[in-house]
Order: structure tokens, then sequence, then C-alpha cells
């Protein structure tokens, strides 16, 4: 059977893309890993940006429908030192408004026709043939042939091996996630500490990271420099609750009593998060019948709160590009990659910088003044 777009991967990038070809009367099919749109959470919030996340929207006929899934005051912010003391605050100016990830999600979906996704589909391997065409191979057993293939499927997607040789690599910062339920009503403290947005708590080269989202719930990110495998090779179960806290605890010694308390006073399973990137200016030649978007092109870490506003805009400008060169697929890919490899460089140039600021020995001082510039 051969195809004429397939994407692979339902995240904020491929789905975006889906979105603007069939608002102009272009279908594509996509192949989704998960077996449902509601077989996980689909993480914390995002702050939407004018220039790439909400242009994006803009682009999709989706502008009115995100505004109404905006988090009142998701933008504001704080910055702590280890001690609770606020160094550095603002309200934000709606300018990128904070979202949950979900609900985001569930408004492409709702873009698009129920056909187009096939969830449960796992991709095992894709094969070049000739005349630009790709072969891919399910888990399933099921094949089939597509006259343009775009890998829109993450950290370690199956389709970068067919432009690439790059591999993520490890940033040497691993997250624990963690989560305040119904926070006002259950930890007040807790709630009155972190402020209505996001707060950044940092010392000693690690951090308390939180972003309120739109069901009331803090989301708590505990940041610590650690090596690739530290979880395994501690022999840390982070199914064992109570252990978990102890061991996370250590590492927060000194620390104020209330920052201490967004990890005693979590109420579901702590989850590790190991920090991956693709190294910074990736790229990679024009091969036929084929391109990359958001993090399967461009890896980052969150500390510029770029990857799915990037992700987003991959997906609207690879669309336009198509739309623009129906006949002449090759171009449309080149102009969409001319334009996305030095917006993508830029993005994860800034990306690492603020997440070695943020973690360096001097830590918030390097944020405080990066926000002091910003200001000016």
């Amino acid at each position: 059977m051969e195809k004429d777009i397939t994407i692979i991967g339902a995240g904020l990038g491929g789905l975006t893309l889906a979105s603007v070809l069939h608002r102009h009367g272009i279908d594509a099919t996509i192949y989704e890993l998960e077996a449902t749109a509601t077989a996980r959470h689909q993480g914390s919030v995002l702050d939407m940006h004018e220039e790439s996340g909400q242009l994006a929207l803009r682009k999709a006929g989706l502008f009115e429908a995100f505004r109404e899934i905006v988090i009142p005051s998701g933008d504001d912010m704080r910055i702590l030192d280890k001690t609770g003391t606020v160094r550095w605050e603002d309200s934000g100016n709606d300018t990128r408004p904070e979202v949950d990830r979900g609900a985001l999600r569930d408004i492409l979906l709702q873009s698009l026709p129920a056909h187009t996704i096939h969830w449960g589909s796992k991709v095992t391997n894709v094969v070049k043939l000739e005349g630009g065409r790709h072969e891919v191979t399910l888990a399933s057993g099921e094949t089939f042939t597509t006259a343009l293939l775009i890998g829109a499927d993450g950290a370690w997607s199956k389709v970068r091996p067919l432009l690439s040789d790059a591999q993520p690599i490890y940033l040497g910062i691993s997250f624990v996630e963690a989560h305040l339920l119904d926070a006002d009503v259950h930890h007040p403290e807790s709630a009155a500490l972190v402020g209505h947005g996001s707060m950044f708590a940092l010392s000693d080269e690690k951090g308390l990271i939180t972003h309120r989202d739109g069901e009331g719930r803090i989301n708590v990110y505990i940041a610590l420099k650690t090596p690739e495998l530290w979880a395994a090779s501690n022999g840390i179960d982070f199914r064992d609750t109570e252990a978990a806290k102890h061991w996370l605890l250590n590492h927060f010694t000194g620390w104020n009593d209330q920052l201490r308390a967004l990890i005693t006073e979590s109420d579901a399973n702590f989850i590790p998060r190991s920090i991956y990137t693709l190294p910074v200016g990736h790229r990679w030649e024009r091969t036929p019948g084929v391109t990359l978007l958001g993090d399967a092109a461009h890896l980052m870490s969150p500390f510029a709160g770029e990857g799915a506003n990037l992700a987003m805009l991959d997906g609207a400008e690879l669309a336009e590009t198509i739309l623009a060169h129906p006949d002449d697929i090759e171009t449309a890919l080149a102009l969409y990659e001319e334009a996305s490899f030095p917006r993508s460089e830029a993005a994860a140039a800034a990306s690492a910088s603020n997440l070695a600021i943020s973690f360096h020995s001097d830590a918030p001082q390097g944020m405080l003044d990066l926000m002091a510039r910003y200001a000016h």
C-alpha cells in the first residue's frame, strides 16, 4: 500500500503539521506508538511563544481555541535561593501564556479526522527505496511504502538514522518529577511559596523547579547533577516512595524546610527523567523523500522553553512549504530545512547556556543576571 504523506509520531509537532495540511485539503497519515490519546498523562505546562507556538496555532486556525485554555497568571515567575528567599519575581504580560500540554494536544487532535491517526503503531524499521520512497515496518508486521516520510517521533527517532548519525547526548542533569495535588487546599504553604506560575529554587548546583497546571496541581522537578545511569547504579527504586523521599532529601540538606516540603509532600510516585540533547546545530544533507521535525531534529534541554514551540512551528512551516510546492516536494523540504536549521541552532545554544548557568556553583546569580538583561 502506497501512502502520500506519512508522519511518525502524534506529538505536538506532527499534529500541527497534519492539522495545517488538513485545513487546506491535504490528508496525511500519522502512526503513533501510544495505544490511545489518553494512554498517559501528557506532562506539565508549556509557555506558548508569540513567534513560534502561537504563530503555528494561527496557521492551523486554532488560535482562539488555544486562548480558551490559557492558565490565568500561569506566566508568573519567581526565582529563589535555597533559603527560600525570593530573589526575583515577575508577573507575566501574557506574551508567553501557559497552557496544559494535554489540553493543547486535545485541540490539535480535535482538528483532525479520527482516521488520521493509527494508534498503537510502533515503527520497528524504515528502509530507503528508489525515487525518494520509503518502506515502513510496524511491530504488528504490517508494512507500507510512502512517497514522503516525516519523522516527528522524538528524541529516539526511528527516522533520524536515514538522515543523520547523531544520537542524543546526556547533559549530566536528571530530573525527578513529583506532584502536589489540589495544592491550594491540601498544600497551602507550598502553594503560597511557589506562586501562580513557575518557580526556580537554585543553589548548590541543583534545583527545585515547579509549575502550576490548570488542574490545581503543582508539578515539581527535582534537578540533580548525576551520572547517566545514576538511578540503577545507586539501586534507587522510585516506586518505593518513602525510600525515594529519604534519598532525595539527603541531597537538599541545609535547604529551607518549605522547599524541602516540595519533596516530602509529594502525592504521587516519583518519576526519574534524564535530560538529553542533540548536538547544537544538528543538521543533515537534503535526502529525497524524508525530513525531521521537533525533538527528532533538534532535541534540547527545557531551559529555553523552546522545544514544543519549535516543534509546532516546524510542523506549520513544513505544511506551508508542501502546500506552496505540491508538485515539487524536494523544493518544499529544502526550503523548510533551510529555515529551520538556523532557528533551531539558536534556540539550542540558548537552552544549553541557560542550563549551564542554572546549575553553576553561584546559582541563582546567573539566572538573576539573565533576567536583568531581559529587563533592559
